[in-house]
């Protein structure tokens, strides 16, 4: 295709073309063009003709700032031609990926600058371009290093997104490690009386799951007569004499609880028995990590111990 335009020698100057053939234009002011966008012909006996003209020009354009993110937060698309732009933000909005802003043609210094932006908004997985089919000027390359801007670049679409899809999950893998020991799953478990075989410091007993998930590091309380007393946290469960990292709903456990330093105290038949119900401790702070970096790994129900737990420990 195009391959008039290829040609080695001189090019012929015409006054008018019939379809189909490639041509190139000479004109002023060519450089604020943007490719792909309508090119238009004005008949300079009708003035009011201009301003529809550029109106529909403009139309183009507006349709693509459609695809950025009003929250102001989204990852820095660049493409060569407002076509294959136009492509890559429909692909990205089905795929959920939000979008910052938006460029055509060379990746350079600034546009880095302007991805950089994320990581002083607090989203630094979002300091990325998507370059799609576009040369990186090489002081681009070096401006990205210096600021940890993520240049991602591919030539189609789908190896764009797995590349970002897969580094969106690297991240979200190593957030939900820096951030576990302040999740607090919530669970409420029930004590088997014929299965207490230490009742203080540390507590080992068995226990019912009869709602949420239980990890180790879990802190666990009871509540009497309104009033919230800790017990200590969970440092090991075993299943089927095996240790294991959480059960959930409808297992049997073994658990091994460590007060804390002020909490040595605590003995089981005097401070609480299995008449009392174990709960986990979640706090306004930990509920809301949940919703930021655990909500996949609750189920519905798991949500309703939540707001169960809420309830009963008071938490606004």
């Amino acid at each position: 295709p195009m391959k008039e335009l290829r040609v080695k020698g001189e090019y012929v100057h015409h006054k008018e073309i019939h379809a189909a053939m490639g041509v190139k234009i000479s004109a002023q002011g060519l450089e604020q063009a943007v490719a792909g966008t309508s090119l238009f012909v004005h008949n300079t006996g009708n003035p009011d003709d201009l301003e529809e003209l550029k109106d529909e020009v403009m139309a183009d354009m507006s349709d693509i700032f459609k695809s950025v993110d009003k929250t102001g937060c989204g990852v820095y698309v660049m493409a060569s031609t407002l076509g294959s732009l136009e492509a890559l933000l429909t692909f990205l909005k089905s795929s959920n990926i939000p979008v910052f802003m938006v460029n055509l043609g060379t990746v350079n210094k600034l546009d880095i600058k302007k991805a950089s932006i994320m990581k002083e908004k607090g989203h630094p997985e979002f300091a990325t371009i998507l370059a799609f089919d576009v040369k990186i000027d090489p002081d681009a390359k070096k401006e990205a290093e210096h600021l940890g801007v993520r240049i991602m670049w591919a030539e189609i679409i789908y190896h764009l997104f797995d590349q970002f899809t897969a580094f969106m999950e690297t991240m979200k893998t190593e957030k939900k490690k820096e951030k576990s020991a302040e999740a607090v799953f919530p669970c409420v478990l029930q004590i088997m009386p014929q299965y207490v075989f230490n009742k203080k410091d540390p507590i080992v007993c068995g226990v019912n799951i009869e709602e949420g998930i239980l990890k180790i590091g879990t802190p666990i309380c009871i509540v009497k007569d309104g009033a919230t007393t800790n017990i200590g946290k969970i440092i090991s469960i075993e299943a089927n004499h095996k240790a294991v990292e959480s059960a959930k709903k409808g297992q049997e456990v073994a658990i091994k609880i460590q007060p804390g330093p002020n909490d040595t105290h605590i003995t089981y038949g005097r401070h609480f028995d299995d008449k009392d119900k174990l709960y986990s401790k979640v706090t306004r702070d930990s509920i809301d990590c949940l919703k930021e970096h655990f909500r996949d790994e609750l189920s519905t129900g798991d949500w309703k111990v939540v707001v169960f737990l809420k309830k009963i420990l008071q938490i606004q």
